[in-house]
């Protein structure tokens, strides 16, 4: 039995030997890790096609922003030019000196199609007594895109009384009832300045119309007239914006004030006036 056992052992192991020389171990396989992209396949995203109207613009910065060549050679330069307009002109008379800017600028009577001169002036005034000779032959020659008016000062009772005066000579000469109206002024200046009569009173006022021919209706017709009362109302407001202290004064298309006190003399006043106008006219 024992020498039985000891050929089974020797037959297992020449049987076994045999086995592994036919089959040998095989070769172990190394399984690496799959990858996230590997293990998940990832879907591709399709981009939703944009209409050309549906496009947002884009900021770009300067510094990003791809400079372009400008070709200009072909193009003129243009220069900027300031608006010197009346300032490039080396003007005679002096603002603050010789005349004062109305800041703002003031109404006038008329439109402002023309330029306008306006003098203010009071029957009662012996300086416009003085200067109506010069004003009555500078406003003869007249450019054409000039309007000249007069405007009676209203300052109180009496003076309003002969602004009233010459506004009820301008509507009586505007409908034909004084053929000379430079002649009626002069002849009011001198009742006053000659004769001293201050023309105080309707009935004294009356009295010189008469003289030029003006009947009792027409007179007491245009004397209480609402054109009249009109004019009053507005030379007033004028009076006052254009803050005038004293007379004969001058104002330039509702901008400029002057007179004879500044400008140094009647001459000098009218070519003050002449200078305004033009510094107007080329602005």
């Amino acid at each position: 039995m024992k020498q039985l056992a000891i050929i089974g052992t020797i037959l297992a192991l020449l049987v076994g030997g045999w086995i592994l020389m036919r089959d040998p171990a095989p070769t172990p396989v190394t399984v690496e890790p799959q990858t996230a992209a590997q293990a998940e396949p990832v879907a591709a995203v399709v981009e939703p096609e944009v209409a050309a109207d549906e496009v947002q613009p884009q900021m770009v910065e300067e510094s990003a922003a791809a400079e372009e060549e400008v070709d200009v050679s072909d193009k003129p330069i243009m220069l900027a030019q300031a608006d010197t307009g009346a300032a490039s002109t080396d003007w005679q008379y002096v603002d603050g000196k010789h005349f004062t800017r109305l800041v703002p600028t003031q109404p006038t009577i008329g439109g402002a199609d023309k330029i306008e001169v306006a003098e203010i002036f009071w029957y009662g005034c012996a300086h416009c007594f003085d200067f109506e000779p010069y004003i009555n032959g500078w406003a003869k020659k007249l450019p054409a895109n000039v309007r000249f008016v007069r405007i009676p000062a209203m300052w109180n009772a009496l003076v309003k009384l002969h602004g009233q005066l010459y506004f009820t000579e301008e509507v009586l000469v505007k409908n034909g009832k004084i053929a000379d109206p430079e002649g009626f002024r002069t002849a009011v200046f001198l009742e006053y300045h000659r004769r001293g009569n201050r023309l105080a009173s309707v009935d004294a006022i009356q009295a010189v119309f008469e003289r030029f021919g003006v009947n009792d209706e027409d007179f007491k017709t245009s004397w209480g007239s609402f054109e009249v009362a009109q004019k009053m109302r507005v030379a007033e407001d004028l009076a006052r914006r254009w803050n005038v202290a004293s007379v004969p004064a001058v104002v330039v298309n509702g901008k400029y004030l002057t007179g004879a006190g500044e400008a140094g003399s009647y001459p000098k006043l009218l070519d003050v006036i002449d200078e305004l106008i033009v510094r107007e006219t080329v602005r």
